[in-house]
């Protein structure tokens, strides 16, 4: 299989995950993960690496890095890979994003690896962004929720904006339920300057 990038590639399928650099990466990873009957495998081992990405100040800048020579950063994944004990199929295809200057993509690439895994299984995904790190019983209750709005089962994909304040974004596909502090202060101070325009205009 090759792209553009000239490593990985065709025969996609996903729908509009294609679209983007980030989709046809994270479909080319799936069609191999399917291959070799390890989409579960795989989908945990990235689980451990966006762990790593939140966790891991210099893991994150790693992969940020546009100035990072390919083969420092090969080594630098390949030993992070090690370390975090991902599988064989995920590790190999760091090392291939390391070599096409394409760890930049890997939070995108690893949120439409999951779509894709989650459709495979017959499930929605939903992105949540809470200001901070949720319980699991927060989890359980938030999927249950959702279950509960979008008729099947759903599986989520956490990440944490401290920016956010307090609150949740939910993300379902092109739907997008913002309930965050920082939307309803922003929502708030936008009534209160058109109500002072509108006291400004009476006095006028």
């Amino acid at each position: 299989m090759e792209t553009s990038d000239g490593n990985l590639g065709a025969g996609f399928s996903g729908g509009g995950i294609q679209a983007s650099l980030s989709g046809r990466y994270a479909t080319a990873l799936f069609e191999l993960a399917n291959d070799a009957k390890a989409i579960d495998m795989v989908e945990a081992s990235l689980m451990r690496v966006r762990a790593a990405i939140d966790q891991s100040a210099e893991f994150a800048a790693l992969i940020a890095s546009p100035i990072v020579s390919r083969a420092d950063a090969a080594k630098g994944v390949a030993a992070a890979a090690e370390m975090i004990d991902v599988d064989d199929t995920t590790a190999k295809f760091l090392g291939v994003l390391a070599q096409n200057r394409r760890l930049s993509q890997l939070p995108a690439i690893i949120r439409a690896f999951r779509a894709l895994a989650a459709n495979h299984r017959g499930e929605t995904t939903a992105e949540i962004i809470s200001a901070h790190p949720l319980t699991d019983a927060q989890v359980d209750a938030l999927k249950t929720s959702l279950r509960a709005r979008v008729g099947r089962e759903v599986a989520v994909d956490l990440s944490v904006d401290p920016a956010l304040l307090g609150g949740l974004v939910v993300k379902i596909g092109s739907q997008m339920i913002d309930s965050s502090i920082r939307t309803r202060l922003n929502s708030l101070a936008h009534k209160m300057k058109t109500g002072d325009e509108h006291v400004a205009g009476a006095k006028g």
